[in-house]
């Protein structure tokens, strides 16, 4: 017989909040943790803003983190800047809303942004969807590469917000 789960959730309303969360922060340690193992080594760096860093040569690809769109839930508008713009890192490049919540976005380096992904602008859930893919943001040419020095690794990003 299927269980009603709509009765443990009216009981043990905390319980089941705390054992949800928990399955979430495992599973975002597990997959950051999967991707580094199999890409090799790690190819991702976070700001404390929570934005990811993907280089490529010296370009810088941009994005949210999973954690952050887990904590703002569903994405349904970007504002970005628009290509040509300098950014300077640790200073405003946008700003990201959610049903539940409204952020101003971190630029985490600093450059000209060289690229603006539109199907995010068009269609903000892909961040969500996918966070690490085609939901990336931005991408910058790099001014100055010693400000990826500021950012950390992704196992450190994981130990970061397992522990939130």
């Amino acid at each position: 017989m299927p269980v009603d789960w709509s009765i443990c959730q009216r009981r043990l309303p905390s319980q089941t909040i705390k054992a949800t969360t928990a399955i979430r922060k495992r599973n975002r340690t597990l997959r950051l943790t999967a991707r580094a193992h199999y890409s090799g080594m790690s190819q991702l760096r976070f700001s404390d803003a929570h934005v990811w860093v993907r280089i490529d040569d010296d370009v810088a690809v941009l994005g949210l983190s999973e954690y952050l769109q887990d904590q703002m839930g569903e994405i349904t508008s970007l504002n970005l800047p628009d290509l040509g713009d300098v950014l300077r890192a640790k200073r405003r490049m946008g700003h990201v809303e959610s049903d539940d919540a409204s952020s101003p976005l971190q630029a985490p380096v600093s450059g000209e942004v060289v690229e603006v992904n539109p199907e995010v602008l068009e269609n903000p859930d892909l961040v969500n969807a996918e966070p690490y893919g085609s939901g990336w943001l931005l991408k910058v040419r790099l001014e100055d590469r010693r400000e990826l020095d500021d950012l950390i690794s992704e196992e450190e990003y994981a130990e970061l917000t397992t522990e939130v």
